[in-house]
């Protein structure tokens, strides 16, 4: 029976909101759970379930005939979800993988391609006529960020400052100063948010992905004469699948294989699709591997120092 597109989004919507809100049952036997942190579980339960649906089928040799999304509100609320075995599988930009990795004893499986594009870095971007030329500039300025679970406009940007002896202070709004010699921080919540708030002069610079300069979602071309990237990082993995620490080798290693091959499964396009934009899942190789413990330490770093 042909069920109506708006009565598949509201289900998509309640089931959405009970994996957000119902505590997490004890870990079953059999059943394959999928997490995500997720401020728009409503949008997400879908993109994840398809996915799902493709990979418990060719895991029933492995012991799993059911699979569950289940979505954390925010990063400790997943820790806690993998530290006691609710969740086994998670996708995660490779900033929030790493800090689940320290915190809650998480594995990497696999590196996630999205849109064809495995790797990524952060630019730092400012007003052409800021006078701002390199980081040690943004002494006694503001920096606008996007969420504290970006790895490109968050995570990065506040390990490279740190990195330099730099003290970082969150504002109250756009219009607040830091201290003298200290950079001010705030959340702008979208990638378009940062650019407009720089070229409108709110904030002093911003901190997006490569990725987002080169969009016009991100940069509209308007603003783009007016601005000018004056730093740029080192490379890091884009995304990430990662697993509990005390995932069954078996459910792992199937759980890898099944997810590298679907790249090259047409079965598998649309489903990959809708998980945010996956073109295929890549092995971490030695070079992955040394950006991921980069990373992870830099991303513990951020934590002990401003957070």
């Amino acid at each position: 029976m042909h069920m109506p597109r708006r009565l598949r989004q509201l289900l998509a919507a309640m089931a959405a909101s009970l994996a957000l809100c119902v505590p997490a049952a004890a870990a079953e036997p059999g059943v394959l759970v999928l997490g995500r942190i997720s401020d728009d579980p409503a949008a997400h339960y879908d993109q994840l379930k398809q996915l799902l649906d493709y990979v418990v089928p060719r895991m029933a040799d492995v012991g799993i005939r059911e699979g569950r999304v289940l979505m954390a509100r925010d990063s400790r609320q997943m820790e806690s979800y993998l530290r006691r075995g609710r969740v086994d599988w998670v996708t995660e930009t490779s900033g929030s993988a790493m800090a689940l990795q320290t915190r809650a004893g998480a594995r990497p499986l696999l590196l996630t391609e999205r849109n064809g594009v495995g790797s990524y870095h952060t630019v730092f971007i400012a007003r052409r006529d800021s006078g701002i030329t390199g980081l040690e500039d943004l002494r006694g300025r503001s920096l606008a960020f996007q969420n504290p679970t970006s790895t490109s406009a968050y995570f990065v940007p506040a390990m490279s400052l740190i990195d330099r002896g730099l003290d970082m202070e969150i504002l109250l709004s756009p219009t607040d100063r830091p201290a003298e010699g200290s950079v001010g921080y705030l959340f702008a919540r979208s990638e378009l948010n940062i650019s407009t708030w720089v070229h409108k002069g709110l904030v002093d610079a911003g901190a997006f992905s490569n990725l987002d300069w080169e969009s016009v979602q991100g940069m509209p071309e308007s603003y783009r004469r007016d601005l000018v990237v004056f730093h740029a990082t080192g490379t890091f993995p884009r995304g990430l699948e990662m697993v509990r620490g005390d995932l069954d080798p078996a459910v792992a290693g199937r759980l890898r294989e099944v997810l590298a091959a679907a790249g090259n499964d047409p079965a598998a396009s649309e489903a990959l699709q809708r998980f945010f934009g996956t073109t295929r899942f890549l092995p971490i190789d030695d070079d992955t591997a040394r950006a991921l413990e980069l990373l992870r330490a830099g991303v513990s770093n951020v934590g002990r120092v401003i957070e």
